[in-house]
């Protein structure tokens, strides 16, 4: 058996968009990932679904997997043929233990790369707006372990020579031992007043800032709580922070938000919560697909058989869009055999992606539901004129029942199947949040987002998912989501003017804003 490889990657400070690229494609080409707890569990989703997922750090009913046993780990794999990717905190080669790692794999054969990543050091301080050299301030910098004994930090450190070697001094796993390191520092020459700052899991949504002084700072720390793990300035670019905080000032900041839409659409409120500064969870409960069953795909082509028929096309999702071409696709159909149908959208997003087919729709109706459909083209619709409805199959029938009683003929045709997605491995470190009331806020786009996640937590184990969620902020997109969410036993916190994600974000700052203010 050929022997696998192993790429021993930086997966950057915590922000999982820190990694490089490199990395990432690391991730995406291996067999078998072996990350912890340093790493966020977000990079994850770029591992293959077939590829084995080995979490070697802390778990309550289990330590921490010793550094022997992860280097032998990696071995064996490899041994095994595999390709595999070490995903390690910030960067490996400093302080990382990649050299035990990778002089192990050599020893015995093995193909290695090792890929650099952003250290927290140097990340960890801009994040908490701090730059680690300064013209005016500081032109060098040291990186110095603080994790060690007070005795083994005297034997490691030269704190005669390190104390003014440098500018700015960076310690790194450094928090219960600060009231040494300090003592050390000023006995060594530093002036009690030297500005510290520690930042504690910076660049995540956890991320905490304290600042002092070499004399005051392990009061301040106790007096706080403040626990690891945290990086610690010293010097005078600890100055900078009340002029270059940005990452704090962000409107979702400190905010972690479980995103409960389908995968292939969560991305778009993801990425907004994220540059607002907020951490989204991705935690897809639903799925959509093409209907299986061999009556519903009959149906399907029966009613797209004759498109010149159709006086009207009514899309009331993005979804219903994507399938319905998917479908014309499938069977050959011009999308110009429809040339005698006006096209309506619900919502401006539905109206988007039509328009990127080149198709122009009627007016956008105010009210993005069903309602709005019917109240803005209640004029313009003749009786006896057929309605296509390319729709899910967990759409209401207030629509055709309308449309029926208006004297049109609706034709309804499923072009998709919500159903609710399967169990995946977040799901233990989405209940650990739960429980631990590290998720702040849950975001419902549709009802089915809101039975599936209650029935997801069930089968995860969870006898009363309502008391798990109590205190939790719930944001609904909409009334109709709104009113699912009142009749499953939850308290819903905010509901978004418009049925859209721009503004369900809105409400989210609002909510946010207000929070600050409590």
């Amino acid at each position: 058996m050929d022997k696998g490889k192993v790429y021993l990657v930086g997966a950057g400070p915590g922000d999982p968009k820190l990694i490089t690229v490199r990395g990432l494609e690391a991730l995406g080409k291996c067999e078998v990932v072996v990350y912890d707890r340093l790493a966020s569990p977000r990079l994850l989703r770029h591992v293959k679904p077939t590829a084995e997922r080995i979490y070697v750090g802390k778990l309550p009913d289990r330590h921490t997997m010793k550094q022997e046993e992860i280097n032998q780990l990696l071995v064996d794999l490899a041994l095994q043929g595999k390709i595999v990717t070490r995903l390690k905190g910030g960067d490996p080669t400093i302080f990382g233990r990649v050299g035990e790692e990778a002089e192990l794999l050599r020893k015995n054969g093995i193909e290695f790369e090792i890929v650099p990543g952003i250290t927290s050091a140097i990340a960890v301080p801009a994040y908490a707006g701090i730059p680690v050299t300064h013209r005016d301030l500081a032109s060098s910098l040291s990186i110095i372990t603080g994790h060690e004994s007070p005795e083994k930090l005297d034997r490691t450190i030269h704190w005669d020579k390190v104390t003014n070697a440098t500018g700015t001094l960076i310690f790194l796993m450094g928090v219960a031992k600060i009231g040494y390191i300090a003592d050390q520092l000023m006995l060594h020459g530093k002036p009690a007043h030297t500005p510290v700052a520690l930042i504690r899991w910076g660049t995540r949504v956890e991320q905490e800032t304290l600042v002092g002084t070499l004399a005051s700072i392990e009061e301040q720390v106790k007096q706080a709580g403040f626990q690891p793990p945290a990086v610690i300035v010293v010097g005078e670019v600890v100055k900078q922070r009340e002029l270059l905080q940005w990452f704090e000032h962000k409107p979702l900041f400190g905010t972690r938000v479980l995103v409960t839409r389908a995968r292939a659409q969560a991305s778009e409120l993801a990425d907004r919560i994220e540059e607002l500064g907020g951490e989204p969870c991705e935690y897809p409960v639903i799925e959509t697909r093409e209907p299986e069953s061999e009556t519903a795909l009959a149906a399907l082509q029966e009613a797209l058989a004759e498109p010149e028929r159709y006086g009207w096309i009514f899309f009331t999702s993005v979804n219903g869009v994507d399938y319905f071409f998917r479908h014309l696709k499938r069977l050959g159909i011009d999308i110009r055999k429809f040339h005698r149908a006006r096209i309506a959208a619900v919502g401006p997003k539905t109206a988007e992606v039509l328009e990127q087919r080149g198709l122009v729709v009627e007016n956008i109706p105010g009210k993005y539901q069903a309602e709005g459909l019917l109240e803005q083209f209640r004029d313009r619709l003749q009786p006896g004129e057929q309605v296509l409805l390319p729709r899910g199959d967990l759409a209401r029938e207030l629509l055709p029942r309308e449309l029926r009683a208006l004297g049109l003929l609706p034709v309804e045709v499923d072009v998709y199947e919500t159903v609710m997605a399967e169990l995946q491995d977040e799901d233990e470190l989405v209940l650990e949040w739960l429980r631990e009331k590290a998720i702040h806020a849950i975001t419902f786009t549709s009802s089915s987002t809101v039975t599936n996640l209650l029935e997801r937590l069930r089968r995860s184990g969870v006898e009363h998912p309502q008391e798990l969620l109590s205190g939790v902020m719930i944001a609904s997109i909409g009334p109709l989501t709104s009113k699912t969410i009142r009749e499953a036993g939850l308290e819903l916190t905010i509901e978004a003017e418009e049925a859209t994600i721009p503004s369900l974000l809105d409400a989210l700052i609002e909510w946010k804003k207000r929070q600050t203010l409590i």
